[in-house]
């Protein structure tokens, strides 16, 4: 009898041989366009997202990314403030992020992009080193609590269809660079204000460490967390300098309660597979290889070694419709060759299938994994 795709996937993740490598797909923003439903990064789903989940049941494509789920929910210390608001130009809006502390007050604000479907960063929300001491006031003071009925509502509409990983979302590097500096104002801080940065991240790990233990007292089997790696960004250096400690530590406490730990890893690979490897994750997901990648598909299993999961590969150009079938067809192919190499594999995409992919495809890579991925 043939496993559910939640088989499969659970046991990757525990070390033994599924009948067939495991097919799952972040659909969301594929779907999202496809459908025209507008997402707005400012609102949080307190309930499954049942077409989605729905859609994945009919392509035989396993879920496992609850991209906006409200699971657990955040409050700021009494003194400070945290609002969301929404501003229009000519029809199009922009979201505004403002936190309010005694030290200062800080926004970020993003604007809708129709040819992407996506939020693209208008204005980042730290320009000054009191402005980093604010963030880290403000994230300092967090406090966290579970809404594992929402959870459980998520697992229940999916079933056998896939395994709910459960985000911890980004460390104090993530936030970092991808909400409130960037990359070439984090390097800049890193450089002129060096123990403001160390202070400020280590504030926010320590509060993020928090969040952490709520997660390892979570129904969750697998926990995912990453901040969007890639080695040109977060390097094996500048990550051992900044974040290895509150990975390593964040890893330790999730297995020390029974979790596995998958790190989103959607960038250069080269030394990223490693470094995560290294800090004791079990997975690295969204692995990207070539022709979007620095890596082939046997150049990430070498990095991380045989007992590492790669959860990937196929890259978001060979999605679309304009790139030959054939091409597509033969990156999956080379993904599942890994095989070979033991069951420590996930056949999905190189992060997220992309806006105006072609919807045939998605049935293609299951039939390529249901043929060519058994064991």
């Amino acid at each position: 009898m043939a496993m559910t795709m939640r088989e499969r996937i659970l046991a990757v993740y525990r070390g033994e041989t599924p009948d067939v490598v495991p097919y799952m797909l972040d659909l969301s923003h594929w779907f999202y366009h496809k459908n025209r439903i507008p997402w707005d990064l400012s609102v949080a789903y307190d309930k499954p997202e049942y077409e989605l989940i729905a859609y994945h049941k009919q392509a035989g494509a396993g879920f496992y990314m609850p991209n906006l789920g409200a699971v657990y929910s955040v409050a700021y210390g009494d003194d400070v403030q945290a609002e969301v608001t929404k501003v229009y130009h000519d029809g199009v809006p922009e979201i505004i992020w403002r936190l309010t502390t005694p030290l200062g007050s800080i926004e970020r604000r993003r604007m809708w992009e129709e040819s992407s479907y996506s939020w693209a960063i208008t204005r980042w929300g730290v320009q000054t080193e009191q402005d980093l001491r604010v963030l880290g006031y403000a994230l300092g003071s967090r406090t966290y609590a579970p809404r594992w009925d929402r959870y459980q509502a998520w697992v229940d509409e999916v079933g056998d269809m896939g395994v709910v990983y459960l985000s911890a979302g980004y460390s104090a590097m993530g936030h970092i660079l991808n909400y409130w500096l960037g990359v070439s104002g984090t390097a800049y801080a890193a450089a002129d204000w060096p123990m403001t940065l160390r202070e400020v991240v280590d504030q926010i790990n320590d509060n993020t460490l928090k969040l952490i233990d709520l997660h390892a007292s979570s129904p969750a089997e697998i926990i995912i967390m990453g901040d969007n790696f890639s080695s040109d960004i977060q390097s094996p250096r500048f990550f051992a300098k900044w974040s290895r400690a509150y990975y390593a530590e964040a890893v330790r406490r999730l297995h020390a309660a029974g979790k596995c730990v998958a790190v989103h890893i959607d960038g250069k690979l080269h030394g990223a597979i490693a470094m995560i490897r290294d800090a004791g994750a079990d997975c690295g997901d969204a692995i990207t290889p070539a022709p979007m990648g620095d890596l082939s598909p046997l150049g990430c299993r070498e990095e991380g070694g045989p007992d590492f999961i790669l959860s990937g590969g196929v890259p978001p150009t060979l999605w679309l419709p304009e790139v030959p079938r054939e091409a597509f067809e033969k990156s999956v192919l080379d993904w599942l060759a890994l095989k070979r190499y033991g069951p420590r594999l996930i056949a999905n995409a190189g992060d997220q299938v992309p806006p105006h992919a072609a919807e045939d495809r998605i049935e293609i890579m299951r039939e390529l994994v249901e043929k060519h991925g058994r064991y």
